[in-house]
Formats: C-alpha cells, structure tokens, sequence
C-alpha cells in the first residue's frame, strides 16, 4: 500500500452493507412517477433515477431513495474492509453511489467517520459513478493526483469508474458483485 497517497473506497457491499429493500425503493420511485402522471422508464430504479431530472421529478425521487438509504444507513451491517480502513495510516475517502448524508450516517453508526477524510455521494457532485467525477472530486479532497490514489470497491460500476478517473482499482473480495 506504500506506493499509494490515499486510498477511496466505495460505501455500500465495501465497508458497510446498508440495510436497503432496493425493490421496495424501486416501488416507491415507481409511485413517485405515478403520483406526477408520468410513466417510469421501463430501466429499473436507477433508470428512474436517471430519467427524473428530464421529467422534474429529480427532488421528489432523490427524496424517495434517499428516506430508504438513510433507515437502511442506522442498521447496516460493518464488513471486514471496515477494519482494513482504521488500520491503514493513509488519507481515506468514501465515493458511492448512496446519498451523501447515508454514507455519513454509515460512518457514524461503525465508528468510521474519524477514518475519513473526504466523502461523495451520488448527491455532492452533479454526476455519479460510472461518471469519474464523484471519484475525482473524491481524491481532490484528499489532496492527491488521481494517479496517487487507490479506489476500492465490490461492483463493475466501480472498476469503471477507476478505469475513467486514471485511479487503480481493487475489487473487495472475488470481484464484482454485480450491483
């Protein structure tokens, strides 16, 4: 780990699972949809997710995944990488794709917070992973080169991400996880 400034990790399947019914999210978005009379993309939740800015919905979906990332934040589950992340004498950041405030809310509840530097979520800057830019603006907080940095993570989205950003990439177990 000497070669690398900071390292980044990704939040939800990394350091902490949330406690999340994504399909219960994806009904909620649904009614959201429903509610403005407008029919949802055919794509699943993140497609909801990506179409509600060009429909005006981009407040009242965010506000629908972010309720269900916030409650699932309070009882999520502390992974091994958690560990990794006290022990390692490197500046820490988190970029994930869960609002800002459920990451921090993770970080709280698992006693991590003092371990991290600097955190992105899908809510800080106005694109999310496999967009580089949470990951950029992640390792510029830091105050590092993306070349200076480490992005661990459990999904291809993440290695994509890396790939995008010029950051080395680490899978968090046998690789992706397929979310």
């Amino acid at each position: 780990m000497t070669e690398y400034d900071a390292v980044v990790y990704d939040l939800d399947g990394t350091l902490v699972d949330l406690d999340v019914d994504w399909n219960a999210v994806a009904v909620d978005v649904s009614a959201v949809y429903e509610r403005a009379n407008v029919e949802p993309p055919g794509d699943g939740l993140w497609g909801m997710l990506e179409t509600a800015s060009d429909v005006g919905l981009a407040a009242e979906v965010e506000s629908a995944i972010a309720a269900h990332e916030h409650r699932g934040a309070r009882t999520s589950t502390r992974l091994t990488h958690a560990d990794e992340l006290l022990e390692r004498a490197l500046p820490a950041g988190v970029c994930s794709l869960n609002c800002e405030r459920a990451c921090r809310i993770a970080l709280e509840e698992h006693a991590l917070a003092p371990a991290v530097a600097a955190v992105v979520g899908r809510d800080t800057v106005g694109t999310w992973k496999p967009d580089p830019e949470p990951l950029l603006a992640t390792v510029r907080r830091l105050g590092v080169e993306p070349e200076g940095a480490l992005f661990i993570g459990d999904s291809e989205r993440d290695r994509r991400t890396a790939q995008r950003a010029g950051v080395d990439f680490e899978f968090v177990g046998d690789g992706p996880s397929g979310v």
